[in-house]
């Protein structure tokens, strides 16, 4: 085991005093006399006390036993944390630390407490909860307090300031320091800038957000009670001049209507939607408002939201739900859309992975295909925008990737005149040559919108010749307003015919279309770029290409062991249309008894190319086929095992023909390939050389997939 890097002895206090630093240096306009204060008391304690405050908010709880501190950096912690106390950073144990108290406590601490109270009754083998729930209810906390040891303990006490100070370096509601443990460990990458720019310039926003982010996080833990402190914190809570500060509100009301709503209590959940004023905050309010009777509030709502949205997937929701509740109109526009689709049939061993299938049969069709979905989008609004987003703006701080006027919305404001000059050249079909300059220029470069590994430039140049330029710099445009809105539901495929680029989404049987999927298809619609729904209906496929592949190797561990040789027949409609065959170097010695079995020496493979040497050929042959196998785990365990050493992917369907022959020819003792062969009259003169199995392989597939035809006619004749 790699032995851990040893960290120097006062690696949280500099971290901490790394991170105070920043924060007076960025956001000496939001912090207010509380946070200056706490910042000169730290300055005033011991170097012990420092380092205890830094240990115990690092640790997880609010309250720590004293007997277990053991930092090597802090020579007297009594003495540090009587100075803490002083201070006001620690207290004593009080009534409502009780519940926390008790959950920290070891067992048989209870049972002696409980004891020692005259609570005889308590018994060792108790679960914990059910030691908790005693306590709570049957002993006072005095008692408790008295028996087992409050006094070894000592609780955080105005951490408050901390908690600000850290949400403003990390931008959410951190309450610890890992982040920079991880970053010097080389688990975390964070970005190299050498100055930054504070992600709040005023401190009422910042209080604002800070309040709200909290309440989102503390709404993690799911409790009634910690919901009914969430309601009141947002009812009651600070006003929100920005937008960022509105959404995070937004998203807290949201969440905590939708519980009070689950649980009955329509009044308050009206409250806190109200309280939100969001989209989706305005949806359940509007819900909850007709099914309650009160169908002209709902309805004005409802116009409200179509006159004004404050989204186009908010107009989508209101216009839909008008027409079906006040217009007449029986279905939705997602039943609607959904019937409208196109049924492609697509082979039932793509259950799981459809988009590939339907890949596939369009591809036999003529039509060139790529995956897409929200990464050709990202990855154009990245490239694009990079100098604005990356060169103008500067991060928050080395943990943050993604720019905050992304978050606020507020790109389109500060960088009008470029943008606009850039959708005009997506309009007049420039925009190409500025996206190949920037990949050119900044390949590999990290950030927070798209990766790397995923840039398409076919794909990218694809869209912009085959779409109408006026369309794509209308999403586009729509991505510079509100880029966290617009950031996924993107269609699956960009499907190109005749030079021309349109999108479509794929659902299966009993898949729904989400929201925000049905928004991005109008929006494209709107825009003058054909998108559509393509509905699968898997059933056998006889025009789908199966790839029976074989492989031999120097042992059975992929991890470890190698291969020497692969055999691969494509079938198509029951017929063998390609072979497809190579030696491979393993790079190793081949054992004498994997010699024996299969026949191929070290001499026969010492001359043969490596892996890497085939592997394109192979995916050429594979193409959109089905991976097919006797006993399929262990040959596609090495073939992924093979493309993974050489950092490429390797994910297709299987099949496997021992499965299948069980499946559909019961009753066999042995179901073994040579067994197989010899029940069924296939030839395999040359058993354990890769082509030959293969070729035996794919003779069982076809019998497989001949029962396959006759229920699918079957069924079609039902």
């Amino acid at each position: 085991m790699a032995k851990l890097p040893q960290l120097p002895v006062y690696y949280y206090l500099d971290h901490f005093a790394e991170m105070l630093g920043f924060v007076q240096r960025t956001y000496a306009p939001v912090l207010g006399p509380e946070h200056h204060a706490f910042m000169a008391r730290f300055g005033g304690l011991s170097r012990d006390a420092r380092c205890l405050l830094v240990r115990m908010i690092n640790r997880r709880g609010a309250i720590f036993n004293r007997s277990l501190f053991n930092y090597p950096e802090i020579d007297d912690v009594e003495r540090a944390a009587s100075d803490l106390t002083a201070a006001g950073h620690a207290r004593e144990l009080g009534e409502a630390d009780y519940a926390d108290f008790v959950s920290c406590l070891p067992k048989d601490v209870l049972v002696t407490g409980a004891h020692a109270a005259g609570r005889g009754e308590v018994r060792k083998s108790w679960s914990k909860p059910k030691f908790i729930d005693y306590y709570l209810e049957r002993i006072p906390f005095s008692v408790a307090a008295h028996h087992c040891g409050a006094r070894n303990f000592i609780a955080l006490d105005g951490t408050r300031p901390i908690e600000f100070l850290l949400y403003l370096y990390f931008g959410k509601t951190e309450v610890n320091l890992k982040n920079f443990a991880l970053r010097d460990l080389g688990i975390l990458r964070t970005n190299r800038e050498t100055s930054f720019s504070a992600r709040f310039t005023d401190a009422e926003e910042a209080l604002a957000s800070f309040h709200y982010s909290q309440i989102l996080d503390s709404l993690e833990v799911g409790t009634e009670p910690v919901h009914r402190r969430a309601a009141v914190e947002l009812l009651s809570g600070p006003a929100c001049g920005t937008q960022f500060a509105g959404d995070l509100r937004s998203r807290a009301a949201h969440q905590t209507g939708l519980f009070f709503e689950k649980a009955g209590e329509s009044d308050l959940a009206r409250q806190l939607y109200r309280a939100g004023s969001s989209p989706d905050c305005n949806e359940r309010l509007v819900r909850l408002l007709y099914n309650a009777g009160d169908k002209t509030e709902a309805e004005a709502l409802l116009q409200r939201m179509i006159d004004d949205p404050a989204s186009d997937e908010e107009h989508l929701f209101a216009t839909d739900f008008y027409a079906r509740k006040f217009g007449g109109r029986r279905t939705g526009l997602h039943t609607e859309l959904l019937r409208s689709g196109r049924t492609i049939t697509v082979d039932d061993t793509h259950r799981g992975n459809p988009e590939a299938g339907v890949a596939g049969v369009l591809r036999r069709e003529g039509t060139k295909v790529y995956f897409t979905e929200n990464v050709l989008w990202h990855t154009l609004f990245g490239l694009l925008f990079w100098d604005e987003l990356f060169e103008s703006t500067r991060m928050p701080s080395g943990f943050d990737w993604l720019p905050h006027c992304l978050k606020d919305r507020s790109f389109r404001r500060l960088f009008a005149a470029m943008i606009d000059e850039k959708l005009a050249a997506i309009a007049s079909g420039s925009a190409l040559p500025l996206i190949l300059r920037t990949v050119a220029a900044r390949w590999g470069r990290p950030n927070g919108i798209f990766s790397w590994d995923h840039v398409q430039v076919e794909a990218l140049r694809a869209l912009l010749e085959g779409s109408s330029p006026g369309a794509v710099a209308t999403i586009v445009g729509s991505m510079c307003d509100d880029f966290r809105g617009m950031r996924d539901g993107f269609p699956d495929l960009m499907l190109v015919q005749d030079g021309k680029a349109s999108f479509m989404e794929v659902k299966a049987e009993r898949d729904v279309i989400r929201r925000n999927q049905l928004t991005r298809l109008r929006q494209l619609g709107a825009a003058g770029i054909m998108a559509e729904i393509g509905r699968v209906d898997y059933r056998f496929d006889p025009e789908q290409d199966y790839v029976v592949v074989d492989i031999e190797t120097t042992g059975s561990w992929s991890n470890g062991d190698r291969i020497t040789e692969i055999g691969a027949v494509k079938i198509r409609n029951h017929c063998v249309v390609d072979e497809w065959h190579s030696l491979i170097n393993p790079q190793r010695s081949i054992p004498a008894k994997i010699v024996q079995l299969t026949g191929i020496t070290n001499e026969m493979v010492r001359d043969a190319p490596v892996f890497a040497e085939v592997a394109d050929r192979f995916m050429e042959f594979m193409a959109d086929g089905i991976f097919v196998a006797h006993n399929v785990s262990f040959d596609y365990g090495f073939m992924a095992y093979e493309f993974e050493r050489i950092g490429r992917r390797f994910r297709f369907p299987k099949l496997c023909t021992c499965a299948g022959m069980r499946r559909r020819y019961p009753g066999h003792k042995s179901y073994g390939l040579g067994k197989l062969c010899e029940i069924y009259g296939i030839d395999l003169k040359n058993h354990h050389r890769a082509l030959c199995d293969a070729r035996a392989s794919a003779q069982l597939l076809n019998l497989i997939n001949r029962k396959r035809s006759e229920e699918r006619h079957s069924a079609e004749a039902a």
